[in-house]
């Protein structure tokens, strides 16, 4: 499937345009349904974005927040991904949101998982809006090349919900959506930002097998096409 680049000049320019799209998005959902739904992605690139979706005006009480994906760490610590959602997005405006975090405090990842699952049932599918994000090695989400749940991850008969991830390079086992749970996002986003990674992203959209980049799970096989939002 075919994907549409938006490219801009700036970052800022970036979450700016980006921040109106989902907000756009999320308001025609309440009008439509009463309710919005949005699962976010972590690292360091959305702040900028979070930031500028947090001060646009919509009914935020009737929104719902999650995650794409977590790492099995406290919301205290640095590394966690509901840390950086709290610090930049539920604020302002945005404050007024219902936030559905991924990380449980259970015995293990394997039970966090199976916990976050059951609660983020109360969301509903398709989301509205889902924000991807993309690593150097083609990564996204937490479906990491050589990872442990990957193929099930991948696998789009897997049940919507939430598994866990281990991989070389990822650093504490993680929390992720499934594919099956985010393919379908009525609007799918891959935010990514630097020369490299569209070199990267070029690599992506050529041939190869999906393990070796999950990304191109999302470029071929989304319901929709993803629209990719790009500055250097």
């Amino acid at each position: 499937m075919t994907a549409n680049m938006h490219a801009f000049a700036n970052g800022a320019e970036l979450a700016g345009k980006l921040a109106d799209k989902v907000a756009e998005t999320l308001s025609a959902a309440v009008a439509a349904r009463g309710s919005a739904s949005i699962a976010v992605s972590g690292g360091s690139t959305p702040k900028a974005f979070f930031q500028a979706l947090s001060s646009r005006s919509l009914d935020w009480g009737k929104v719902t927040i999650t995650l794409v994906d977590e790492r099995f760490v406290p919301a205290d610590n640095p590394r966690s991904n509901h840390l950086l959602v709290q610090e930049n997005l539920l604020k302002d405006k945005a404050a007024a949101a219902t936030f559905l975090p991924l990380y449980q405090a259970a015995a293990s990842v394997e039970e966090a998982a199976v916990i976050a699952t059951e609660k983020t049932r109360a969301v509903g599918h398709p989301f509205d809006v889902a924000i991807l994000g993309m690593g150097n090695d083609g990564h996204t989400a937490s479906f990491f090349p050589g990872g442990s749940n990957l193929q099930t991850a991948l696998d789009p008969n897997t049940p919507r919900g939430i598994i866990t991830m281990e991989a070389e390079g990822a650093g504490e086992p993680r929390l992720t959506f499934t594919f099956s749970s985010l393919q379908d996002a009525r609007l799918l986003v891959l935010h990514i930002e630097g020369e490299g990674k569209k070199d990267v992203l070029a690599k992506a959209e050529a041939s190869g097998e999906e393990t070796e980049m999950p990304i191109r799970a999302m470029l071929r096989r989304a319901a929709s096409p993803v629209e990719i939002y790009w500055a250097p």
